[in-house]
């Protein structure tokens, strides 16, 4: 069970690494400037959060099967849409909704099977 916990926390930390890529994506084409040190900044943070989960989910197909873990990496799709929101005020349809819903139960679905 703890294997799981770790790599749902693995899941939100590619969440949040792909929010500060946009971050730095976005800080990047407001200064007009690559060199741009709040992009520099989260790139880099984006980066070593993306080099640690990776670490770390190696270390997770070590105990778990990748078929039985790697459904949990659908949640991005949910995580990533609703930390835009946050950070970027970025809006959503009513069919987006449906599509969570219907991850969420092919999550369910795999992970039980």
């Amino acid at each position: 069970m703890t294997v799981y916990v770790i790599a749902l926390l693995c899941v939100v930390g590619l969440a949040i690494g792909q929010i500060l890529f946009k971050v730095s994506a976005a800080e990047i084409t407001a200064s007009g400037s690559i060199f741009s040190p709040k992009a520099a900044i989260a790139l880099l943070a984006a980066m070593c959060i993306y080099g640690v989960t990776s670490v770390v989910w190696v270390w997770i197909l070590q105990k778990v099967e990748l078929g039985r873990v790697y459904p949990l990496m659908a949640l991005a799709f949910i995580l990533v849409p609703i930390g835009s929101h946050f950070v970027f005020g970025e809006r959503f349809q009513a069919q987006y909704f449906i599509g969570v819903a219907l991850i969420m139960i092919g999550i369910i679905v795999a992970v039980r099977a």
